[in-house]
C-alpha cells in the first residue's frame, strides 16, 4: 500500500479485532483473587459488553467492504492487465495517466475520498492491492491527500482525478520511499506504478469506546490504553 509499514491501514483493523479478542483472557487472568467480587463482575460484564460491540462493528465494516465490492468489483479488476515490468531507470518525474475518467468532483489536497489499488515494482510484482479472493477489500479512507499519510506520490498524483475515474501513476524513488526498503518487493530506491480508482469516502463507522472501567484496570496495571 501506498502508506509506510508502520502505518498502514489496513493493519490496524486486524491488529485491533485480534487485541480484543484476548482482552477478556487476559483480565481473566490478571484479576487478583483477593479483588472485591462486586468488582470483578463489573468488570466482566462491562468486557462482554465491549467484546459484543466491536463484534458488531466488525460486522458492520465487512458489509460495507462486501456492498462497496459488489459495485466496484467488476469496474476496478479490469485494470489488474496494467501491471507488467517497466525500465526502472526511465522513471524520472511523476507521471499521471487517466485510465478512466469519473465524473464526480475533482479530487482536491482537502478532498475527502477513498481509493482501490494495485501497486507493482520494476519487475512487475504486485507488492500490495485492494483485491483478494475474487473481491475487493474495503477501501483506503482518505480525509484529504494532503492530511493522508501516504507517500508523496500519491499527494500528488491524486489531484485533479475525478471521483469514479482510474488513473496509473508511474512514481520516481524519491516520491515513493525514497532510500528506504518496504520488505522484499519494495528495494531501496525503487521506483513504482499504481492504479488507483477513486470513489466517494464512504460512511463512517464509529468504533465502540472503551468502557472507562476497563481502561481504569489496564491503567493501573501500567498499560496505556
Amino acid at each position: 500500500m501506498a502508506t509506510s509499514k508502520s502505518q498502514r491501514i489496513g493493519i490496524w483493523v486486524i491488529a485491533g479485532m485480534m487485541f480484543l479478542g484476548t482482552v477478556g483472557g487476559f483480565i481473566a487472568m490478571m484479576v487478583q483473587p483477593g479483588n472485591d467480587a462486586k468488582d470483578q463482575a463489573a468488570l466482566k460484564k462491562a468486557q462482554d459488553e465491549y467484546t459484543k460491540a466491536n463484534d458488531e462493528h466488525k460486522k458492520k465494516v465487512e458489509a460495507q467492504a462486501a456492498e462497496l465490492s459488489q459495485k466496484y468489483y467488476s469496474k476496478f479488476s479490469e485494470f489488474s492487465s496494467r501491471v507488467g515490468a517497466f525500465e526502472a531507470g526511465s522513471v524520472k518525474e511523476l507521471g499521471k495517466e487517466d485510465l478512466l475518467e469519473g465524473d464526480g468532483a475533482e479530487v482536491k489536497d482537502d478532498t475527502k475520498l477513498a481509493v482501490y489499488y494495485i501497486g507493482w515494482n520494476p519487475k512487475g510484482e504486485i507488492f500490495d492491492q485492494s483485491i483478494a479472493d475474487g473481491k475487493l477489500k474495503a477501501p483506503l479512507n482518505m480525509n484529504g491527500p494532503a492530511k493522508t499519510a501516504v507517500i508523496q506520490g500519491w499527494k500528488e498524483g491524486l489531484i485533479g482525478m475525478k471521483i469514479g475515474g482510474v488513473r496509473e501513476l508511474t512514481i520516481p524513488a524519491d516520491k515513493a520511499y525514497g532510500n528506504q526498503a518496504q520488505g522484499d518487493k519494495i528495494p531501496a530506491n525503487s521506483p513504482l506504478k499504481f492504479v488507483v480508482m477513486a470513489i466517494e469516502k464512504p460512511a463512517d463507522i464509529p468504533q465502540p469506546e472503551m468502557p472507562g472501567i476497563i481502561k481504569q484496570y489496564y491503567r493501573s496495571r501500567g498499560l496505556n490504553v
